[in-house]
């Protein structure tokens, strides 16, 4: 990436020009300094950087230094040369942090350590506090031949105006708006996290709750790997229509191939009695679903990210144990990458195959 240029002997990069022989430790690191700031245009998507990050950025700093000053050439012994190359070995290990990452940093409330729990055990999903074995195992070993590429697809669907926007707003900005505007077709937002120390996205799609935009936004449902069904907790003809939701976005995937979730929203509207009368009703229906249920408010924000933080787990869990089971069923590994599965050879290979074990050509 960097150019070198001959001038009267001299070697040229940008604006500093030196022999081999007599290169200050000052420019060179200048220099560096002036090529690292140049490639950090990407902003962090934290607003607030961590100490964490400073000493893996400073680290990474002095590698380039030391590499610039080593590709120069045997420069002048001195006591500055020498301790760039001190400062860099005592940065080794950060060094080697940052010049491999597995993603670019997420924020803090979206790592995810531990099995995050259910929300009523009455209608929950997996009644576990922890991931499966082979999943731990996987991800301390980083053996995963797609890190950093996982991405779970979840559709959101429920009637007009029972908060579907508002919900995925409230969780990827963290903001609650008034002005309601309904969804024309599709939206789609992209969160990222870190699961278990590997790079994890959802791809969360607010379909329309209108009946004059269903044809278009069942598109949109094939290659879900999670379904939410949401109803207002204060209409109770809402509920009922969830189910009708669920059949339509099933229609378009594979039969036990999604996880599906029933959420109550606008929570905060409802009193103690009131909502725990409403939860009774809708977590029996989520049972005759096969659905987890849980209640939230968008307006408050209560157990929005506690939702999604479950919604990634289970999705992340259920798509490391789909990778592992394909890469254990194949028969064929090339090299040290991911497994290839040969379903089947056509009848031109078979033929090929038998002539060339009988040598013919």
């Amino acid at each position: 990436m960097l150019a070198w240029t001959k001038w009267k002997g001299r070697e040229c990069l940008g604006s500093f020009c030196c022999s081999p022989q007599e290169a200050p430790v000052a420019t060179v690191t200048a220099l560096a300094n002036r090529v690292w700031h140049s490639f950090r245009c990407e902003p962090r998507p934290d607003p607030v950087p961590d100490a964490r990050d400073s000493l893996d950025a400073g680290g990474s700093r002095v590698a380039l230094v030391a590499m610039v000053i080593a590709a120069t050439g045997p420069a002048r012994p001195g006591r500055a040369a020498s301790g760039a190359f001190a400062a860099s070995a005592g940065h080794s290990g950060r060094m080697r942090s940052s010049l491999t990452p597995l993603g670019p940093p997420v924020s803090r409330d979206r790592i995810i350590t531990s099995f995050p729990k259910w929300y009523t055990p009455e209608a929950c999903l997996q009644l576990k506090e922890h991931f499966h074995g082979q999943v731990s195992t996987t991800c301390q070993r980083r053996n995963m031949g797609t890190v950093g590429l996982r991405l779970s697809k979840v559709v959101v669907v429920g009637d007009l105006y029972v908060g579907k926007t508002s919900l995925i707003h409230r969780f990827c900005k963290n903001v609650f708006d008034r002005d309601y505007k309904a969804t024309i077709g599709v939206d789609f937002e992209i969160e990222r996290f870190e699961i278990a120390g590997i790079p994890y996205s959802l791809q969360i799609w607010d379909t329309a709750g209108q009946e004059k935009f269903k044809c278009i936004a069942s598109a949109y449902y094939r290659g879900a790997q999670v379904i939410i069904t949401a109803f207002d907790l204060t209409d109770v003809q809402t509920l009922g229509h969830t189910r009708q939701w669920l059949e339509d976005a099933l229609r378009e995937n594979e039969p036990g191939s999604c996880f599906v979730f029933l959420v109550g929203t606008k929570k905060d509207l409802l009193s103690g009695a009131a909502c725990e009368q409403a939860e009774v009703e809708a977590v029996r229906l989520a049972n005759e679903m096969q659905a987890e249920y849980w209640s939230v408010s968008a307006k408050t924000g209560e157990n929005v990210k506690a939702f999604f933080s479950r919604v990634a787990a289970l999705a992340f869990e259920q798509s490391v144990l789909q990778d592992l089971e394909r890469r254990s069923g194949a028969p064929l590994q090339v090299g040290d990458g991911d497994l290839i599965r040969m379903e089947g050879s056509p009848p031109e290979t078979q033929e090929s195959t038998t002539s060339s074990s009988l040598g013919c050509c």
